[in-house]
Formats: structure tokens, C-alpha cells, sequence
């Protein structure tokens, strides 16, 4: 497994501790400010066609039938609908609509935007990586940790296999994956999860798409990821090809670390993780990990009266 991952374990937590959004139920916190869901989705302002992510230096643009919120918006919905702590790495949200309804219902997919600014990941390893291998590693790995993570009284994790085998393009630079999670606790229900991520390589770093569904969705998610794969690209002179390795920061880890570091990092991060989970009752997880991503939809929502 050490050879799928970063030389440094420490930043590689670092960023999952920092882009894990928990998301409580839907306009929990707004219920508390005297709004209903379709007050609260009045302020929405959903963009479509071509949308700059500036920060990033990129684009996405978007095909017919979807929207994206603004950071300003996707950040409103993670923390004053759904309940979340503040995440400032967020960039904004794809929906499958132009109706921002959409965000309060329970089988329709999202997709979580950020830049992870760590410098060019090199995709030499991407044709030789053993994806198969690597999924034996990882699921054996997290076997090993889970009897240390039911003595500390955390849930088990069960890495199923792949929703979707790893797949990188190397004519777009573009990385796309999707893990079958399933969190146990004694005593507990078993917690399914998906998580459907992309990654878009660019000249200094590299944007994360996180498709966040129930894992009864995976087909859904599956014939609508194509096209999302494709909205997003670099800006000229932000591209993959036009790094320049006399100058620029390139990162410390490859392709295949993209896919391992999810479940690289040790029993104590992903066991917090599962415990708040369960002791919390009713969440949904919207993973935004910038290396790995550990997206899933974990509880099931209950649904949210409109027009009151």
C-alpha cells in the first residue's frame, strides 16, 4: 500500500480533515432564522453556461438542463440549509437542474467543487498503477485498522470494492473513480456510501469534483458523470501542459495517490469521522477530500415541507 501513497501523510490529512463537510438536515439551521425551504431557495442566484472559477483558473461549462451555485451560495446551503461548519475551500455546486430546489431532494445528486493548489501531479503512474491491487491493498488496510477503531468505539469500515473502477484520461488529464463504503457499529445500523469523484489535472494543482448520491443512485450518477466530466477545464496557461519544471511546484505524489489517499491516512481520521456519524444520527457526508475524497450520503433525509 506505501508505494499508492504521498510522501507526506501529514498533508495528506490535513487536506481530508479540511474539506470533510458534515451535512445535517435540510434547512435545519434556516429553520432557526424563521425560513422555509422555498424562502430559503429564493436567494439562490444558480448560473448556467460558462462559469469562471477564477480562483482556480478555470472554467466550467455547463451543458443544458444543469446549474451551478457560486461559492457565495454553495456555502449557504453546506452551512445555513444543511447545517454544516464553515468550508472555505469550497468553489461552488453542481446541480442536475436549473431548479435550486434541487438541493432538498433525496435522489438527486450534487457535485462539490474546490482547488487543491499542491503543484502538478505527474501522471507517469497512472498506466502501470494496478487498480485491482491497490483495491486489496486498501481494503486489507482498512480491515487491519478497524479492530483499533472499535477499541476506541468507532464503527467499522468495509471498503466493498469500486462502484466504479478507477479510469484516467490522459488526453484530458482527467481522473474519475467512484468507492462502495459501508460504516458498522455494534448495535447499529449498517451505513452505506457512494462517493463518485473526479479530478481535473491542471498546471498547479488540480480541481476535485465530488458527485455526492445514495448508493442506489449509482446508475444514475454513472450515465450523468460523462457530462460533468467534461464541463470543467483549465484556462489557457493553467493547463496541464503548459507546467514548466524549471519553475513550477510540482507535487509530491501522482495519479494513483489521487485514488489511494482517501483511505491512506490512519484509523484515527476516518474513525472520527464514523463515530460523529453515528452519534449523530440522520447526516448525510458530502466528502470534498482533496486527495481521495471520501464523499457519501450516509442517512437517509427526511424530506422538507415547502410553501409553509
Amino acid at each position: 500500500m506505501k508505494a499508492f501513497l504521498p510522501k507526506s501523510l501529514h498533508l495528506l490529512a490535513l487536506a481530508l480533515l479540511a474539506a470533510l463537510v458534515l451535512v445535517a438536515r435540510p434547512i435545519a439551521a434556516a429553520e432557526h432564522q424563521g425560513m422555509t425551504a422555498d424562502q430559503f431557495v429564493a436567494t439562490l442566484r444558480p448560473q448556467t453556461g460558462s462559469v469562471a472559477l477564477a480562483s482556480a483558473q478555470a472554467t466550467l461549462k455547463l451543458t443544458q438542463g444543469y446549474s451551478f451555485l457560486p461559492a457565495a451560495d454553495a456555502k449557504r446551503v453546506l452551512t445555513q440549509a444543511w447545517g454544516n461548519p464553515p468550508n472555505d475551500k469550497v468553489l461552488g455546486m453542481i446541480l442536475p437542474s436549473t431548479d435550486p430546489h434541487v438541493v432538498f431532494d433525496d435522489d438527486a445528486w450534487a457535485v462539490i467543487v474546490t482547488f487543491v493548489d499542491e503543484g502538478y501531479v505527474s501522471d507517469k503512474d497512472a498506466a502501470k498503477t494496478d487498480y485491482d491491487k491497490m483495491l486489496k491493498d486498501m481494503q486489507e488496510q482498512t480491515r487491519d485498522e478497524n479492530p483499533e477503531r472499535i477499541k476506541q468505539g468507532y464503527p467499522a469500515i468495509e471498503l466493498l470494492g469500486w462502484a466504479e473502477p478507477p479510469r484516467y484520461d490522459a488526453s484530458t488529464h482527467k481522473l474519475y473513480w467512484a468507492r462502495d463504503l459501508k460504516f458498522q457499529k455494534a448495535g447499529e445500523d449498517s451505513v452505506r456510501t457512494l462517493n463518485y469523484a473526479i479530478r481535473v489535472l491542471g498546471r498547479k494543482g488540480y480541481l476535485s469534483l465530488n458527485a455526492v448520491a445514495p448508493i442506489g443512485q449509482l446508475n444514475k450518477v454513472r450515465a450523468d458523470m460523462p457530462a460533468v466530466v467534461a464541463m470543467a477545464e483549465f484556462d489557457p496557461g493553467a493547463r496541464y501542459a503548459d507546467y514548466n519544471a524549471g519553475t513550477d511546484k510540482a507535487a509530491a505524489y501522482g495519479v494513483a495517490a489521487l485514488v489511494a489517499g482517501g483511505l491512506a491516512a490512519k484509523a484515527g481520521l476516518f474513525a472520527k469521522l464514523g463515530v460523529l456519524l453515528l452519534a449523530l444520527k440522520k447526516l448525510i457526508i458530502l466528502g470534498l477530500a482533496a486527495i481521495g475524497g471520501v464523499a457519501a450520503r450516509l442517512f437517509k433525509r427526511k424530506k422538507m415541507k415547502t410553501g409553509e
